[in-house]
């Protein structure tokens, strides 16, 4: 008799894998780091499972956005007080913040709830070429599409 096996969390062996930002489409390359956190590219898939492995992003300050992207798409944040809008285009997050941007767009890829956040907990994204994680020894992530 055929059975489905299910992944159980305490039996899943994490891997690393590094993903070098620069001169890479923002959106391109979130797909790809989306589906390694949520562990898609792996057979043992499972729904309910945070399965994914993690995954460091360096250079985010020199990532792309195709066409007028930079200049025209605008990030808004509201304090709750009266006059608190902020708006600020992705190109002057991209100056000031670059991990802050690739964060986000991988964000909105992840599943929404208890299960997206813990897979989000495993993207450690630095701005410059240098990243803390080389004892783990990460393995370059080669993009699907």
């Amino acid at each position: 008799m055929r059975q489905t096996t299910f992944a159980k969390a305490g039996e899943l062996q994490k891997a690393w894998y590094h993903v070098d930002a620069d001169g890479k489409h923002l959106g391109r390359m979130a797909v790809d780091i989306a589906t390694v956190l949520m562990g898609k590219h792996r057979p043992d898939w499972t729904p309910h499972v945070d399965t994914g492995d993690f995954v460091v992003v360096t250079n985010a300050a020199k990532v792309v956005m195709t066409g007028k992207k930079a200049q025209q798409r605008l990030k808004t944040r509201y304090s709750g007080y009266p006059g608190g809008l902020t708006v600020r285009t992705y190109e002057q997050l991209l100056h000031s913040r670059p991990e802050h941007v690739v964060e986000e767009a991988v964000r909105r890829m992840l599943p929404k709830g208890r299960l997206g956040r813990a897979m989000l907990n495993k993207l450690k994204v630095y701005k410059g070429p240098e990243h803390p994680h080389q004892a783990q020894q990460p393995v370059e992530l080669k993009p699907w599409n």
